[in-house]
């Protein structure tokens, strides 16, 4: 099956089923290339149609102070137990 643009849900899964049976397919093959084809359809479907939001600053700041303490006590945890 030749790459074609990725339309619809069905052709996004067939893709997808395609992109899984060209994995093991080395670089530099007609086979590889292919993978490098069939991924970059896909690729541009999801961002199409699966978009990732940007995170917002204060989910950000929040999520980096939740990191930050949780480092503390780990590192105050791992003081005691040697």
């Amino acid at each position: 099956m030749p790459p074609r643009p990725i339309k619809t849900e069905a052709d996004y899964e067939a893709a997808l089923a395609r992109v899984d049976k060209l994995m093991s397919a080395r670089p530099g093959t007609p086979e590889g290339d292919g993978l490098v084809l069939w991924v970059h359809l896909v690729e541009d479907y999801e961002k199409r149609h699966y978009p990732i939001p940007l995170p917002d600053a204060e989910g950000t700041i929040r999520y980096r102070n939740d990191m930050r303490r949780t480092g503390r006590r780990r590192r105050a945890t791992n003081q005691w137990r040697k």
